[in-house]
């Protein structure tokens, strides 16, 4: 997990392009979705948080967005209803 805050545009734009950061995520309410998610756009630099996977958000305790991952979002709703 790499912390927005901590990172200036050109180290971040190099782990993009290298395929390190996948997913964006808003610390605060500890939900995450794809870099192009215009819900994930809109949040301030020191909320924002990257992952490699998709699985490593889900390590850190974080949920799907319901926008851009809809999908996830209705399986991991599911899931968690059932217990």
């Amino acid at each position: 997990m790499w912390l927005h805050a901590t990172l200036n545009d050109k180290e971040l734009f190099s782990l993009v392009h290298a395929g390190k950061i996948r997913y964006g995520g808003y610390l605060p309410g500890k939900i995450f979705g794809l870099l192009s998610c215009r819900s994930g756009k809109r949040m301030k630099r020191c909320n924002r948080v990257f992952f490699e996977s998709m699985q490593a958000a889900v390590d850190a305790g974080f949920r799907p967005c319901a926008h851009c991952m809809t999908h996830e979002y209705r399986l991991w709703k599911k899931s968690n209803v059932d217990l």
